[in-house]
């Protein structure tokens, strides 16, 4: 914890040019790109409270709360005192009061309880704001969120359990569900053997009584092998039938009161999202309700995946901007050579690149949430959303690692040390690119929706034609994704190629669109141009370097 008045002479040296504590942040009124993004794509009924939220996030009480839940990270306590297994895990108390400070603000439930247009931009936005204070507990925020599409395929379900999620109240303890205040919901679907390929699972269902199907009562027996928040009240979660792969609802306690035979065997010890608790889990004749179609478990849980996806889109746009904050706040208080560092040539270009990548991604990530918002009522926003939900994750989550070490890398030595947020953000940054599947399974559903999804393609196309002639190098970007989306030969093999050029393409005409000038065409000159290697710091000479970091550069 940072003392209030640090004592800024020492026996040997007096402390200079040493950037101050940056202390509270004020993550919705300094982020003009955001506040431009939630007006333009629909949300603008929703500034108040997520002015409101980005002050109460940004603050370093809540930047203190996240640190201490990741230095002192979950552990797992198997039995009680009395030798009683128990299969609880222990939290810091921080990761109890930012749970509370999530659910009170809706995070996981605001699109649901918003139901009209921009609610899922909203969403997005909630989630950005958070993860640049801390992203282990948007885990089973995320899911919370993204299990309610699912859980409404099998209503006598969904209409008890989703009126549990939408509550705006935390509640920890380890009890009945219908005894809490709240409740909050996991997902366990990888095994050993399978991974993302989850028809090699070999859990099996057998049914409890004669009713078979969906809604009945189902003993599961198997392993799986991440599972993330496992102290939420319910998990969703894939096994076997007779009649194929199927999905279930497994509540960490039965209706009778009793414990669910929910065995953790032990916990992971992760990279990052280190204030988060995932485990490894057996069943042994668990309960579960069958949820969706028997033998239709993949396209039921998939609603969920969905959901999580489009999460890790905003998580990642979000540990963007805060790398960024960073980086500036630094440069801005540090000199060298006889300048700041943010009136350093070079650093200003790594800066200013830097700014760009995070725009582009918020961009990217509110368009498709307005998409989703649409969905319902619209077969090509529906189609948009479907495919750009896989490029989006994609190439977002790909990006950003390379963006927070370059970030860190500005504030040099001190960047790397635990008493930075940096070393943290980097570790949290490819957590999205491996969550709800890697860079080769998003590439392989691009290329799923492209020939499942007949609106797909057009879609896209009529939204990036809506912009032609505004630059001449998104045109020739357009026409050249037209003629690789063309050509059918070996695509499995082009398809991280395409789907970079898909994503970079809508990235560049949202910006050339909405963006000021000096933001699309430093953008379209780099990343649709012949010579971008994917380095930051490699802008052109021309480049309007003021205006494109005024616009960045939080405010004080």
């Amino acid at each position: 914890m940072i003392p209030a008045r640090p004592l800024a002479n020492l026996p040997t040296h007096d402390v200079e040019n040493m950037p101050p504590y940056i202390g509270d942040q004020d993550l919705w009124s300094n982020d003009q790109a955001l506040q431009e993004g939630i007006e333009r794509e629909g949300a603008d009924w929703a500034q108040e409270r997520l002015s409101e939220f980005g002050r109460g996030t940004g603050s370093a009480e809540t930047f203190r709360k996240a640190d201490l839940a990741n230095r002192y990270p979950p552990e797992m306590r198997a039995f009680d005192r009395y030798g009683m297994r128990i299969n609880q895990v222990d939290y810091h108390p921080a990761y109890h009061e930012l749970m509370a400070l999530a659910i009170e603000n809706d995070v996981p439930s605001f699109a649901w309880k918003n139901p009209r247009s921009g609610g899922q931009v909203a969403h997005a936005a909630l989630t950005y704001l958070f993860t640049q204070a801390e992203g282990g507990v948007l885990c089973p925020m995320a899911m919370t969120y993204a299990a309610i599409p699912a859980l409404r395929m099998t209503p006598v379900i969904g209409d008890e359990w989703i009126p549990r999620l939408l509550v705006d109240k935390y509640d920890p303890r380890d009890i009945p569900v219908h005894q809490k205040t709240g409740a909050t919901m996991g997902m366990f679907m990888t095994e050993k053997q399978g991974g993302s390929d989850v028809r090699a699972n070999s859990t099996r269902a057998i049914p409890v009584g004669v009713q078979t199907g969906e809604a009945a009562e189902y003993h599961l027996t198997g392993h799986k092998y991440f599972c993330s928040a496992p102290m939420c009240d319910a998990f969703l979660t894939l096994a076997y039938t007779d009649n194929g792969l199927s999905c279930f609802l497994v509540p960490r306690w039965r209706p009778d009161g009793e414990r669910n035979a929910l065995f953790i065997q032990q916990l992971k010890d992760k990279l990052g999202n280190r204030s988060n608790a995932s485990s490894e889990m057996e069943y042994q004749n668990t309960w579960g309700l069958m949820v969706g179609e028997e033998g239709r478990g993949i396209p039921t849980i998939i609603e969920m995946v969905r959901g999580t996806r489009f999460y890790c889109c905003a998580s990642s746009a979000g540990l963007m901007r805060q790398g960024l904050v960073q980086a500036m706040h630094h440069t801005t208080h540090r000199a060298a050579f006889n300048k700041k560092l943010i009136d350093q040539p070079l650093m200003r270009n790594v800066l200013a690149d830097l700014a760009l990548e995070s725009e582009a991604a918020l961009a990217l990530t509110l368009r498709l949430g307005r998409a989703i918002d649409e969905s319902a009522e619209n077969e090509q926003a529906a189609a948009f959303a479907r495919i750009v939900t896989a490029v989006g994750k994609y190439w977002i989550c790909k990006r950003t690692p390379a963006h927070c070490v370059e970030a860190l890398e500005c504030l040099g030595g001190p960047g790397y040390i635990e008493d930075s947020i940096m070393p943290r953000l980097y570790r949290e940054a490819p957590l999205n690119s491996i969550w709800e599947g890697s860079g080769n399974i998003m590439c392989l559903d691009v290329l799923r929706s492209m020939y499942r999804e007949t609106a797909a393609i057009p879609a896209i196309l009529t939204e990036l034609e809506s912009v032609r002639g505004e630059n001449s190098q998104l045109d020739a970007a357009i026409d050249r994704l037209a003629t690789e989306l063309g050509d059918p030969e070996r695509l499995e093999v082009r398809a991280r190629q395409l789907t970079e050029l898909i994503a970079l393409t809508l990235q560049a005409a949202l910006l050339v669109e909405h963006a000021p000038i000096a933001v699309s065409d430093a953008f379209c000159a780099t990343r649709l141009g012949s010579h971008w290697l994917g380095s930051y710091g490699t802008l052109p000479a021309g480049t309007d370097f003021n205006s494109i970091l005024e616009r960045a550069l939080p405010i004080g």
